[in-house]
C-alpha cells in the first residue's frame, strides 16, 4: 500500500476529480499522474538524445547553412520566445 500526503489544497482537487467521475478513485488519479510524468520523462530523454546528437554533429563540423525560408521560420519562433 502506498500512501502520500499531498496537502490540503492536493487532496481537495483529487476529491474533487472523484467526486465529479472523472476518475474512479484516488489510486486511478495517482496512476493516471504518474504515467504523465513517465511520459514526459520518455519525450524529454528523446529531446536530449537529439540535443546531444546535434552538439555532436556542431563539434564535428557537420552542418549546413539553413535555407532562406528555414530562417524566417527560425526568427518567426525567435519572436516568440
Amino acid at each position: 500500500m502506498f500512501r502520500a500526503d499531498l496537502g490540503q489544497k492536493r487532496e481537495t482537487f483529487v476529491a474533487e476529480l472523484v467526486a465529479s467521475g472523472r476518475h474512479k478513485s484516488k489510486s486511478q488519479v495517482l496512476r493516471e499522474g504518474i504515467r504523465l510524468i513517465q511520459e514526459r520523462e520518455t519525450r524529454l530523454a528523446v529531446l536530449d538524445l537529439a540535443l546531444a546528437r546535434g552538439l555532436a554533429d556542431l563539434r564535428e563540423g557537420r552542418t549546413k547553412p539553413l535555407a532562406r525560408r528555414d530562417r524566417a521560420a527560425r526568427d518567426q519562433v525567435d519572436g516568440h520566445w
